[in-house]
């Protein structure tokens, strides 16, 4: 396994490393002099024009990786939910019951360790591991540099596991073509309406850990009425990670995806 670290990092004194503010006010380790500031402007203006520039280098970086892909016919697919929603034991599954039939690379984001990288190379795929730090997601620099070490073949998979944060990786294009989100019902029902951004971008859904819906109080029906309501052409899908079920329709789903190996 490839363990990348991105320029800048200093494990938890590390910002995003992209300048990326969330509207908090504070830089991200972008150098910026906070008591330069130009007359006139606002810090809540001065935000606005930073995350503006930097979302905007971002999508330019996405856009190369988008055309990389494109030119080796290898399909990207940003893998996202909250902590614990159970994305890592559905790529072990999908690594081991897939070998020999789809050929998958993963690109494991986290802010810290290489456990579920260890995880899913001991399933049977090619795995980079990218360590953030503090960062709460992925972007598109560091996905570039997750490309260039797998090195994935043409008619293959690439899976991004973004960091588990329902907020922020919504805002970052990463060069993907296609994004799925896992809303596990351990979490409630209420994740659509509490964060539509993540969800009204999602070209599938994943429900996962419906073996426990006995057990917990999901609301299946209010939780896809909000889903609906955000993201009317998304895909749903209830799995079990650990049981199996409905994974085949998840196989189904990237097998329709794959291209054809480019000569």
């Amino acid at each position: 396994m490839v363990r990348l670290l991105p320029a800048g990092h200093h494990g938890a004194a590390h910002g995003h490393g992209t300048g990326h503010d969330h509207g908090t006010g504070h830089d991200h380790g972008t150098g910026h002099d906070h008591d330069g500031h130009v007359p006139g402007q606002g810090a809540g203006d001065r935000t606005v024009i930073l995350q503006q520039k930097v979302l905007a280098k971002n999508d330019e970086l996405a856009q190369r990786n988008r055309d990389w892909l494109r030119k080796r016919g290898v399909l990207a697919v940003n893998l996202m939910s909250s902590p614990g929603a159970g994305k890592t034991t559905l790529l072990e599954r999908t690594a081991r019951e897939m070998a020999g039939k789809l050929s998958i690379s993963v690109i494991e984001g986290d802010q810290e360790t290489a456990l579920d990288g260890h995880r899913i190379q001991a399933a049977g795929a090619a795995v980079v591991q990218i360590n953030t730090g503090v960062g709460c997601h992925l972007d598109a620099a560091m996905v570039a540099e997750g490309l260039r070490a797998l090195d994935p073949p043409g008619g293959s998979i690439v899976v991004i596991e973004n960091v588990g944060n329902l907020v922020c990786p919504a805002l970052f294009d990463l060069g993907e073509q296609a994004r799925v989100v896992i809303a596990s019902v351990t979490e409630g029902a209420d994740k659509p309406a509490k964060y539509p951004n993540m969800f009204r971008q999602a070209d599938l859904v994943l429900v996962n850990k419906i073996d426990l819906l006995p057990y917990v109080d999901f609301d299946v029906r209010s939780h896809e009425a909000d889903l609906r309501g955000i993201s009317p052409g998304a895909l749903v899908v209830q799995v079990s990670a650990t049981t199996g079920q409905g994974t085949q329709a998840w196989y189904d789903w990237l097998r329709r995806r794959t291209p054809a190996p480019r000569g």
